[in-house]
Parts: C-alpha cells; structure tokens; sequence
C-alpha cells in the first residue's frame, strides 16, 4: 500500500510543488510534478526527483560527530553540546566574540527552520565576524537595493507573462530555472513571449541552452556589461527616447546619470566589449519602443569586475523607459509572510564602518569578501579568528581562492558545522551536528517569495515525522547563540523563543509604517498562540503582512492557519505597482543614482582607456541537475557524460593544442587545475568556462557517490584579491587565465 505526500522542492528558486509517492517502509518511489500545484501546474526538474534520494543517502549525517584523530565518531546531543559549550566557550571567553566567524550557507535561503533561525542566532553573537556566498553571488543587487529603494532585498523581478520585450544578461534560466526571479518553467514562459509577438535577446560570453528559447545572442567579453549597458543608456538619452512616465515626480538623480554615461558612446565601447557599436544602438533603441520591457542582469553581472555598475546600469535602463514598477516591466512582488529582511536595521545600511584586520577591506551591508576568511585565520596576530562555526555552507569548495581556505581550517583552536553531510569544509571540523531532511520539517520559502513573479504561497508540512530525540534546527542555532552569550547548559530554546518574538513585535508596534502600530505587545503575543519558532515567526510575517488579518483587525485576511488548509498553494494574484509607497529611502523618493555607486564609473572609465586584452579569460557555469556543490552525491543526477569540463571555442582550442576529451592544464594568478576539454563552439573566441561547485576527491570527505565523479575544484584558481569595490563582491567571472595541453 502506498501512500501521497505534497511537497515543495527546496532546491532551487522555482519553488515547484511535488506529489510524493511512499510506500510502507516509508521510502519515495515516485516524485511527479503536482499537476494541481496552484504555482507550478506539473512543472518540475532534474533536481526535484532525487528528494527521496537524498533523504534515503546513506552518506547523510544522522547524529552528532565528534573528531577523533583523523576521523569521526557518534556521539550524544549531550556528548557533543558539551563539547561546544566548553570548547568554543573558551575561544570567546579568552580571545572575544571578533575571534569568532560564522560562515552561512546558502543552502539557509531554503530551509524554513534554518532562514527562520538565522534572525535569531546573528544578533545573539554580535560582534562575531560574518561571512556568506552573498559577496560571491548576488550583493551588488543587495547594495543598489539598499541605496535605491531602501529595502536591502528589494530587488525587482521582470514581469515575465506580461512583457513584450525581454533583455537577459549574465542568467541562464535553462541551468538555474528563475534566480532572484523564482519562476517555475522559464523557458516555457521565454517561449509564450516569443509566441506573443514578443521578443527575447540573451547576452552572454556563452551560447546557452536559454539561448534556444530567444531571438537573438549577443556574444560579450566578460566582464564589460557595465560599458555595454552604459552606452545603452546614453544612447537612449542622447536620442531622446527617455520617458519615466508615472516614475519622473518621485525620482532623484537623472542628471547624474547623464553626466556619468556621458563619453561612453557605443563607438567607444564596441572594442572593449566585442559588440559593434550599430549592434548595442539597436538594442538600446528596440528597448525604448517596445510597448513594455525588461532588462534582468544575474549572476554574471554580479559577479565580475564592475558588477555594482552593471546591476545599477541594468536598474537606469528599466527606469528611464518607463519600465520599473510598470506591468509588463519589472516590478516588486507583494509576499504573503513579510520577510523579516525587508526591516530596515536601525542603525541604516552601513559602508566602511570597518575594515578587515589584514586586508583593510571595508566592509559593506556588514561583509567584506568571502575570501578575507582564510586569510584572517592564517594571519598570525591580534583580532585573529580562532573559531568558525559554518552553517549548511562548503566555502572550501564555493569560496575563491578556496584553497588558501582549506589549508588555513585546520589551524583553528575549534570548528563547528551544522550540515546534513562529511563534505570538503566539515571534515575539519571538531563537531558536526546534523541538520534534518528536508522531509522532516515544514517548509515555508520566506525569502524567495519576494522574488515571485506572482503572488503566492504555499506552506508543506513534514511527509516524515521528525526525530523527537533531537533538536530542531532552528533550536541548534538558539543553542550556539546562546553558548557564545555564556549561558550554561541546558539551553532553554523556548525562553530563548519568547525573548526574540517578543521584542520583534515591540518593534513591529513601534513601528508606524506597519499595520500595528500602537498595539499592545502582550495582546499580540496572547494571540499568537503556543505554536513556537518558526511556525509563530511565520504566522506573524503572514499577519502583518497587506493580505495578513492583522491580528483580528481584517477578519477575511490571512493567517499561517489558513494557509495550512491550501496545501498544493494559494494564488494572490499578478504582481501590481506599489511605488511610490514601497520606498523607504531618507528623501522617500527613488535614489536612481546613488553616491556609493556613481563614484565607481572612474574606475570604469580608466577600464575603458585600458582597453586591456588578456589571452583568455574564463567564467563559471552551471548545469540543470546541479545546484552549487549540494546535490553531487545523488547518482541520478551526476552520472553519464562528464559536466565537469573546460568549454573552448574550436579556434582557442587549435591555437593551443588542445584536443576534445583530452587534459588541459588552466592556470591562473591563485594556482592551477587539471580539467578535460570540451571543444564547442558555444564558447566566444577568447572566452573558456570551467563549472564550479566540484572537486570531491580529497581525503576525509563522506561522499561515496561524489567521489566517483569528483570533478575539479574551479574555485582553486579563482583569484581571491579581484574584488567589485562598491559592494566587496569576488569577481570569479572574466579573470585571465593560460590554457595549455596538460
């Protein structure tokens, strides 16, 4: 007999619901996309069927590890919190909380209990050093977010079943499905464009597989979108074809863009970024015709040498066609729960208030780059960091110059991870403590609904009832918050709970921008009810929230308890304008050209002159089965042709010896690798791309299936000095390399 579980994949941003087949030994046969899934219809990847695997993987840490020698041993939830308590007790006790670094995964951004922790546990070791993939992924949106709007996680995502017109630079929807734009089937929807009447133009070093769902490829040498874009903009400009429409009364700094674009004229930019000056006009002037638009930059503009510059550059051409918070544009999506990222901090958006003790980095949004890690461990002196705790995160694959880092771990006085395996990063640790599966626990995405290009939601509930002998995950961050504020064991999480929910709403009552202002903070609690952690936390998002019921004053709105009742989701609806309201800037209009930003265009200037032509350069990618470093010891997703290549355009490849299917030998300023050569000429001439997130066959790593197709560590020659200065972003993508037959 069998039975039928909903669920929502947590492996990317589409955030599809899947129907879970289970027999009676409690194994998933079966996962299907749910056909009745208000969100997805059906829809899933790859990545969604192996949920069972991954829950059934023999590998998956299931109790707490503790060192012994070179390995680990089972231990209690006692044994191992013990250990902690006195260990890293220590460390903070003789050295301070800035002796302490916390690194947090991505994998937290989709986890309900651990997103819903994090809140909780980042205020309680204040003063630690905080470090995350964010300055290797998506922070120069972060920052012109912050600047623009005023919402650091106010990222606008194109309206993409209403748009005429879609520009798609640096994102690869065919490998990634939406990113910071959660869509489910976004070549199916790239598709309807076209259908339509539409048209969709990707530009990109690369020929990707979305590439095969638009009209036009645009090769560009990385690293230069910034000019591209900017000469994009003062065309328009220059032409007249500007028109803000209903943005114009409430928007700051369209003059300072002008003087900032203005010399950056397609002729002047067409050498440096391999796209002929009559090319980047008639992409300019299609833009500004077109009935509606939207022009989406990711992870590729992020990335690189003037990623803040490109991300700013991508929001100006949105703005001056009229198209930001416009149907059919891009536009703010209205999520059901309130994200507790969209508080502003109270002490505002910092820049430079600090610096990292070797570099001298200054950090931004309270990071500096991910890569100064390794080196403030490795760095005898004062202010070193001794202790690390990493949470669901593998920076010694992930991070730039990732083997700086891995050579520095093992000197640290302890290490604690909290992760569901033995990968590259944990084994070097003192403790692991186990995460729960997936299917053991709700699941509710808090942070990726903000970039819904619709309105919805949908909670799941546990398929497998959770361990009652262990903590929760969200209790586990409680528990080391607590321990670094030397609190003795036992920890009592629930007071714990109680302390942070009811000073969050007290700052929710004290404030008059949202819908309780002047409550009573104790009647808000009372009503909250006895549910605790991240349910409750969740119920509130949802209750505060323009569809929440606010705590009784809106009887017909929302509650986590009525959400419950609509498993396979709720739809709420397109996503509508909601500026100028939504803006939370100081003037309280849109900052289109922030100081912070527009004194980076001199650098970009002095790019220009450069006109620097390197050899080669290479860029990352990744696949549809893949997702970082996390899914490699999922069989089903990793065997059959080897992913893990070096891409080269034929005429590279003949120009070096290299040969399809052979070694080459990629060498860069942070070290060198051996990759086998993949010749295609999907690949710009000038341009190669080794995949990241690989490398699973060193020692100590309890990866059975990974280590039979372990790939190559790309992050080993990503240079860790390389930095987008206005938001501390690691520039992995465009840096030179030599290529030689190995």
């Amino acid at each position: 007999m069998t039975t039928t579980a909903h669920r929502t994949c947590p492996f990317c941003e589409a955030m599809c619901g899947l129907e879970l087949t289970i027999d009676d030994d409690r194994h998933v046969t079966v996962v299907r996309g749910d056909r009745e899934d208000v969100w997805s219809r059906g829809y899933l990847c790859p990545k969604g069927t192996a949920l069972g695997r991954l829950h059934e993987d023999p590998d998956r840490v299931r109790v707490p590890l503790i060192r012994e020698g070179d390995g680990f041993r089972e231990a209690t939830w006692d044994e191992a919190l013990g250990l902690i308590a006195e260990r890293l007790g220590d460390v903070v006790a003789e050295h301070g909380r800035h002796a302490l670094a916390v690194y947090i995964g991505n994998p937290v951004a989709h986890s309900f209990q651990l997103a819903a922790g994090i809140p909780v546990f980042v205020p309680m070791v204040d003063g630690a050093q905080i470090y995350s993939p964010g300055t290797v992924d998506q922070w120069p949106q972060n920052v012109l977010s912050a600047l623009a709007f005023g919402h650091m996680w106010a990222i606008p995502v194109p309206d993409l079943d209403r748009t005429d017109h879609l520009v798609i630079l640096g994102g690869n929807p065919s490998a990634s499905q939406g990113s910071l734009m959660a869509a489910p089937d976004v070549l199916g929807r790239l598709d309807a464009i076209r259908a339509r009447g539409g048209r969709v133009t990707v530009v990109d070093p690369r020929r990707t597989g979305t590439v095969d769902h638009a009209d036009e490829w645009v090769p560009i040498r990385p690293g230069t979108d910034a000019l591209l874009l900017g000469a994009m903009v003062g065309v328009i400009l220059d032409e007249g074809l500007a028109d803000l429409g209903r943005l114009a009364p409430f928007t700051n700094g369209l003059d300072a863009v002008r003087d900032a674009v203005a010399g950056v004229t397609p002729e002047r930019v067409a050498d440096a970024t391999g796209v002929d000056a009559a090319t980047i006009r008639r992409l300019a002037r299609a833009l500004a015709a077109a009935p509606t638009a939207a022009v989406y930059g990711r992870i590729g503009l992020c990335t690189q040498e003037f990623g803040t510059l490109a991300s700013w550059l991508v929001l100006v051409l949105n703005v001056i066609t009229g198209n930001l918070d416009r149907t059919g544009g891009v536009m703010f999506p209205t999520p059901l729960a309130t994200s507790l990222t969209s508080f502003r901090p109270p002490q505002g958006f910092t820049f430079g208030t600090w610096r990292s003790r070797v570099r001298g980095a200054p950090e931004v949004l309270g990071q500096v780059p991910a890569a100064c890690l390794a080196e403030e461990i490795d760095t005898p002196g004062e202010g070193r960091v001794r202790a690390l705790v990493t949470i669901a995160g593998n920076p010694a694959v992930s991070m730039p110059d990732a083997g700086r880092l891995d050579r520095a771990l093992p000197s640290l006085d302890f290490m604690v991870s909290v992760d569901l395996f033995v990968n590259e990063t944990t084994r070097h640790a003192d403790v692991i403590l186990p995460g729960e599966s997936f299917l053991e626990q709700p699941h509710y995405d808090s942070l990726i609904w903000q970039f819904a290009i619709r309105n919805g939601a949908r909670y799941s509930e546990p398929v497998f009832p959770p361990d009652p002998d262990r903590p929760r995950e969200w209790e586990l961050l409680v528990m080391l918050g607590a321990i670094v504020n030397g609190q003795p064991l036992p920890i009592d999480t629930a007071m714990w709970d109680d302390l942070v929910f009811g000073g969050l709403v007290q700052v929710i009552i004290d404030d008059p921008s949202l819908p309780l202002g002047g409550r009573d903070a104790a009647e808000i609690v009372a009503m909250a009810g006895a549910a605790r952690g991240p349910d409750r936390m969740l119920d509130l998002q949802i209750r505060i929230s323009p569809h929440g019921d606010h705590f009784g004053e809106r009887p017909d709105g929302w509650t986590l308890a009525r959400l419950r009742e609509h498993p396979k989701g709720v739809d709420l609806g397109p996503l509508e304008p909601r500026l100028p309201e939504f803006l939370a800037t100081d003037s309280g209009r849109l900052e289109l050209a922030p100081d912070h930003i527009v004194a980076d265009v001199d650098r970009l200037r002095v790019r220009l002159d450069a006109a620097r032509r390197d050899d080669l350069v290479m860029i990352g990618r990744r696949h549809v089965r893949s997702n970082n470093s996390w899914l490699h010891n999922v069989e089903i997703l990793v065997k059959g042709r080897d992913r893990c290549t070096l891409l080269v355009h034929p005429r590279d490849a003949a120009a070096r010896g290299l040969v399809d299917g052979g070694p080459a030998r990629i060498t860069s300023s942070a070290g060198s690798v051996v990759a086998p050569v993949e010749v295609s000429d999907e690949m710009m001439p000038g341009v190669v791309s080794l995949p990241h997130g690989w490398g699973h066959d060193v020692e100590g790593v309890h990866l059975g299936v990974a280590r039979r197709y372990p790939g190559v560590n790309a992050n080993l020659i990503v240079p860790g000095d390389r930095i987008d200065a206005p938001s501390a972003t690691h520039a992995v993508n465009g840096f030179p390399v030599t290529v030689e037959p190995a």
